[in-house]
């Protein structure tokens, strides 16, 4: 007798559907398992076995062979734990094919018969929903992340006798949907180490912060050591507004194919270290999981000393900052994630870090200051958006000296955090109404778009064309002087682009 189950297993940024199929025929008591399943699904055997022994149920003294098709398609993890016992216990007519008919299972079984959560539960749920299937039976470990997908009923289960009394209709248990369940998620995260009331002066570093946040553009922060420039990338997380639904998804699922469990409430701060590997930070390896670029999806990436870090993650950096995804590509496989975040990056102006600076003496030589500067290409440069130069300003006693108000902008309220966070969300709240989705933003926009929903007037199309002249601005450039005029424009509350707006975008575009 051949009986059938259908689980999923992750499968790049998506799940592959997986038929688990057993045959029990008489002969020497012996459990194989085929289907090119790697060592962690061989070892499910032993695991089966001692569950299904262990949960008062009855293993056959047959030959069980399981297949896991697709053949073609390796297999990894331990999330055909629980499909693999049950057909075996409806091979062995402990459970009838109604029992199990339009079901499927998911997760992984201790030697007790417990259920341990799995990784990458979420494309599990959007393939089980995807192919039809109305019911999912998963670890109730996973139910917080697998909540989020909305179509599905799920049941939560803690151990495999708790799911064959239910399967056999003497002990029920209720279903669960998105639409009546609410994970346990704060209504508001307010326990940040840093914000923007700990940073004193750099009125103009705070304001091209604000930009960034307002309106999604990559910054790049460039100064001395000590000016500050970490400090302000810290007091990011305080300013980031709390992801909807749709991004919580995205991210929670993301995060589980990093290997974590946990479930994620605010938007990503990924700030990896300068010694990390290529695969680390860009991704890879086998199976493929998605590295640091991919893990800051919705959120930001902060790449402190930017110069330190390898040529190649470097450069890796322009297809993601261009196209807002990355394609990672192996001999047998390829997978593309998705990458749309803020690119928040400091470096120091030379090796020393005072070139230029009138505090210390810079020791570098000419040649040793260009090397270190074109560590950074003109491509990664021109899909920067904003550029500030990050003054040194010593102790209080000098702070108080300076007055660093941005002189293109009229600020007279202070810039603090409560001001600058609330004056982020209504940028945000600003673009959401004229482009009628949250899921773009200005510093996003491509070509075509700008055509549709920005316009210059003639004044102001002028005075563009003069700086592109006068500057040898190139096309992507120009764009991206739009694009973060418009959030100018946005948070002056402002329903069209003035000239005072093109040019504090084009101050923050030179190098």
């Amino acid at each position: 007798m051949i009986t059938k189950v259908y689980s999923a297993i992750p499968c790049g940024y998506n799940g592959k559907i997986i038929e688990v199929e057993a045959s029990l025929v008489k002969g020497l008591p012996v459990f194989n398992l085929v289907g090119m399943a790697d060592k962690t699904i061989f070892e499910s055997r032993d695991r089966v076995r001692n569950a299904i022994q262990n949960s008062d149920l009855t293993f056959p003294l047959q030959k069980v062979t399981v297949n896991l098709a697709p053949a073609n398609l390796i297999k990894t993890g331990s999330t055909l734990d629980l499909p693999i016992a049950i057909a075996i216990l409806a091979g062995s007519k402990q459970l009838t094919s109604l029992d199990i008919m339009h079901k499927f299972f998911v997760g992984e079984l201790s030697l007790s018969g417990d259920l341990r959560p799995v990784y990458g539960i979420i494309n599990i749920v959007e393939a089980a929903r995807d192919a039809g299937f109305t019911e999912i039976y998963l670890p109730s470990g996973n139910l917080n992340s697998a909540a989020i997908v909305d179509g599905i009923k799920l049941f939560p289960i803690k151990n495999l006798r708790q799911l064959f009394l239910h399967l056999k209709g003497q002990t029920p248990i209720a279903p669960i949907s998105s639409q009546h369940y609410q994970p346990p998620r704060p209504s508001s995260i307010t326990n940040f180490d840093t914000t923007l009331d700990q940073v004193y002066g750099l009125n103009f570093a705070k304001r091209a912060l604000t930009l960034a946040l307002a309106g999604h553009h990559n910054i790049l922060f460039c100064g001395p050591p000590g000016s500050g420039k970490t400090l302000l990338a810290k007091t990011i997380p305080a300013l980031l507004p709390q992801p909807n639904t749709h991004e919580l998804l995205e991210i929670t699922k993301l995060t589980e194919l990093s290997k974590a469990l946990n479930t994620i409430y605010s938007r990503p701060f990924r700030s990896p270290h300068h010694s990390s590997s290529a695969c680390a930070v860009i991704g890879g390896g086998n199976p493929i999981t998605p590295g640091e670029i991919s893990l800051a999806h919705h959120g930001v990436l902060f790449l402190d000393e930017l110069p330190e870090f390898s040529r190649q993650i470097i450069e890796a950096l322009r297809q993601p900052l261009e196209d807002h995804q990355i394609t990672i590509a192996r001999t047998k496989e390829k997978v593309t994630y998705p990458a749309n975040f803020i690119l928040v990056a400091t470096m120091n102006p030379c090796p020393c870090g005072f070139y230029g600076s009138k505090i210390k003496p810079c020791t570098c030589t000419p040649n040793e200051i260009q090397r270190y500067q074109k560590k950074i290409s003109g491509p990664i440069l021109d899909r920067i958006d904003i550029k500030v130069n990050v003054p040194y300003l010593g102790n209080q006693k000098i702070l108080n000296q300076f007055n660093l108000v941005n002189p293109s902008s009229i600020q007279e309220q202070p810039l603090t955090h409560h001001f600058i966070k609330n004056s982020i969300q209504e940028a945000l709240d600003y673009q959401k109404s004229r482009y009628q989705t949250d899921q773009l933003y200005n510093g996003i926009l491509s070509s075509s778009q700008i055509t549709k929903f920005i316009h210059l007037n003639d004044p102001e199309k002028r005075h563009l064309e003069q700086a592109s002249n006068k500057l040898q601005l190139s096309a992507r450039s120009l764009l991206k002087i739009i694009r973060l005029s418009r959030t100018i424009a946005d948070l002056d509350h402002s329903n069209n682009i003035k000239i005072q707006h093109l040019s504090e975008a084009i101050s923050f575009n030179q190098p």
